[in-house]
């Protein structure tokens, strides 16, 4: 067998393993969307959910998950950057050094279940914060920032030195390099692992049933008071997501339409995911443009 034909069997092979992959995701997409897009309405999209009735939706739910969400990510992103930036530029090549990127990846790989049992030791227990937002996004700041770290360090890593060497030629101290010149060119990079981060957050369920809570109280989405019970905003009241909702109505049975219920927020999930990786993307594209110039 010459080398022509094993490439032309390498190049088939490749080509079928990728069409599987996307086999397995386009009937895993289509098998969710199929069950569950029939079920998704407006009363579905704007109502309180029922517990003991037919016909409820899951609006509270679909606000917990996008605030858990957003709050998560204002805490985590910036400590991610940080930290990136000072094991990528700062930090000296040692065993320390070393020992810390072995942590980091050892966190990244515990399972959500150990990090929400420690965050409802910690946040829910011993800060008194009770099952809430604040002690949700706390735990999920936790379990995501492993990931976020290694992809900003990574992305920084992965510029050549001579874009280093260029910005200090041109008089640029050491942060203006990194703030103006590394930074910027890694942006694509750091945008994706934010965006995988933000997936994984957004999906998330057995952490938050030991933090958030399974259930949420009545809110009044005209009341903007972050200190009151009803509103919205009040990080210190519980949160039940979509993940945790499905999870729950799967597990107690006690809803009579609970296969609907379920199949709708499944598809809500998934769309909602989708439709934040684009508009992310689309926002990463513009701040990548505007902070090189492209």
């Amino acid at each position: 067998m010459n080398v022509k034909t094993k490439d032309k069997i390498a190049t088939v092979i490749f080509y079928l393993i990728a069409f599987l992959i996307v086999c397995v995701l386009a009937g895993l997409l289509g098998y969710i969307l199929v069950k569950g897009l029939p079920e998704i309405s407006w009363k579905f999209l704007s109502t309180p959910p029922q517990s003991f009735q037919a016909g409820g939706g899951i609006a509270p739910e679909i606000w917990n998950s996008f605030y858990m969400l957003v709050i998560t990510m204002i805490i985590s992103v910036p400590i991610a950057i940080g930290a990136g930036i000072y094991m990528s530029e700062y930090a000296k090549q040692n065993w320390i050094t070393d020992f810390v990127r072995t942590m980091i990846e050892v966190l990244s790989s515990l399972p959500s279940i150990v990090v929400g049992l420690f965050g409802f030791l910690v946040f829910v227990i011993q800060m008194g914060w009770s099952f809430s937002v604040l002690s949700g996004a706390l735990t999920l700041t936790i379990f995501n920032l492993p990931l976020l770290i290694r992809v900003v360090e990574d992305a920084l890593r992965s510029i050549p030195d001579a874009q280093r060497e260029a910005g200090l030629a041109l008089g640029l101290s050491r942060w203006e390099t990194i703030t103006r010149v590394l930074v910027p060119a890694a942006l694509p990079a750091i945008i994706t692992g934010v965006i995988l981060g933000a997936g994984r957050v957004f999906g998330e369920a057995a952490a938050l049933i030991f933090t958030a809570g399974q259930s949420t109280p009545i809110l009044d989405f005209a009341n903007w008071n972050p200190f009151s019970a009803t509103s919205p905003l009040n990080i210190f009241r519980p949160a039940e997501t979509l993940a945790v909702h499905i999870w729950k109505i799967n597990g107690e049975g006690v809803m009579p339409d609970a296969a609907a219920v379920s199949d709708g927020a499944s598809a809500v999930l998934i769309l909602s995911v989708l439709i934040f990786n684009i508009l992310a993307r689309i926002v990463g594209r513009i701040l990548y443009k505007r902070m090189t110039s492209a």
